[in-house]
């Protein structure tokens, strides 16, 4: 029998991340921790703590989120540690009695289902932000997660995922069932505008270069030597292009040493706070990776005006429109080239995506559409459950 709750009080949402670095799961999770803070709702924050040579999304976007801090809830896998961090977990639930359970990333998925589950949390989501199908571990490592997943999918009342594909890439090998899910796109509140004579002369780019934008981390999934590979390509068509790389990662060093030979025409920036500065300084964003879930570095920069160039990945096409927002291409380096030279080659082009990407992702990907979308989900999951 279903216990009735008090309605004179907020509905208690405890949300858990492994860890807040830079990238779309902190995002979102930001913007939800703030917008669930409506009087219909109250929001709890509990994250880990970043991995070594990450960049921390509290202290460059968000440093006033309120956060329970749970060190052991980190990436890394550490039996000793996990099993502190899922007592810690089971302490909080016990503590604050929340009515809803929603878990993001991969361990903070496993763990935190598993202590809402033990503590009889009346509703339980996960959200996948993309998937660890491909591209990330052994196919054994890769088994064993999809088994747990499918055993945990049975007890989660709610399963979000960021785009269609990445839903469909879930349901193929057996995680969840098609009515437990729901597409939920990220959403991002539009930056800060800067002019582009500023932002250009801020990074010593020269106001005539034509400028494509990376921002993310420097890791084997993303394929920055794919980029760099298909910039060497955009060279020999446009000898004036500047290839900014914002991020760091794993393959930082190395990828700055492959860019060594490109003098001036590639430049390591690291990671910035400064998004609006790089976005006014470019001509188009780009994205090379080997998978993604739905990614918010193009949401942001075509809200911002550039168009994108995308490797067909995850739920890359659902943020850019092929041929209309920017370019979807096979991963492939010949083929970013190409679509890189087409937008630096055709200046009326490149305005008219850039148009168009901003009317697509602001009337599709903003932040107060991703805050109701998920209170709809929540009302619907509580009156079932």
């Amino acid at each position: 029998m279903k216990k009735s709750r008090d309605l004179s009080q907020p509905i208690r949402v405890l949300r858990v991340i492994a860890r807040m670095n830079v990238g779309g799961p902190a995002w979102q999770v930001s913007v939800l921790t703030r917008g669930l803070e409506n009087g219909e709702f109250t929001s709890q924050l509990v994250c880990g703590e970043i991995s070594e040579g990450e960049a921390d999304f509290l202290a460059l976007r968000d440093p006033e989120l309120p956060v329970t801090r749970v060190r052991t809830l980190g990436r890394s896998l550490n039996a000793f540690d996990d099993v502190r961090a899922f007592w810690q977990l089971l302490s909080i639930m016990r503590k604050t009695k929340p009515l809803i359970v929603h878990t993001h990333t991969a361990k903070a998925g496993v763990l935190g289902r598993i202590a809402a589950i033990l503590t009889r949390v009346p509703v339980k989501v996960h959200t996948f932000h993309g998937h660890v199908l491909h591209g990330y571990f052994s196919p054994l490592v890769t088994r064993v997660f999809i088994q747990i997943e499918r055993v945990l999918g049975r007890f989660t009342h709610g399963i979000v995922s960021v785009g269609s594909q990445v839903r469909d890439d879930l349901l193929a090998v057996g995680i969840g069932s098609p009515e437990k899910y729901t597409v939920i796109a990220p959403g991002v509140a539009r930056g800060e505008m800067v002019s582009k004579d500023f932002a250009r002369k801020s990074l010593g780019v020269h106001p005539d270069a034509q400028v494509a934008l990376f921002i993310g981390r420097l890791t084997q999934i993303k394929r920055p030597d794919r980029l760099l590979e298909a910039f060497e390509l955009v060279l020999k068509e446009v000898p004036t292009a500047i290839l900014l790389m914002a991020g760091e990662g794993e393959l930082f060093e190395r990828t700055k040493a492959l860019g060594a030979h490109f003098g001036g025409s590639v430049r390591f920036l690291g990671w910035r706070s400064d998004l609006a500065v790089l976005f006014a300084a470019s001509d188009v964003a780009v994205l090379s990776s080997d998978n993604e879930g739905m990614p918010v570095t193009l949401i942001e920069a075509s809200m911002a005006g550039l168009p994108c160039v995308t490797t067909d990945v995850g739920s890359a096409r659902e943020v850019v429109l092929d041929s209309e927002t920017g370019f979807v291409v096979p991963t492939d380096s010949v083929a970013i080239a190409q679509a890189l030279v087409t937008l630096f080659t055709n200046r009326e082009l490149c305005r008219e995506m850039g148009t168009a990407a901003t009317e697509h992702t602001m009337a599709n990907f903003s932040s107060n559409r991703l805050v109701q979308d998920h209170v709809n989900l929540y009302r619907k999951l509580l009156q079932a459950n």
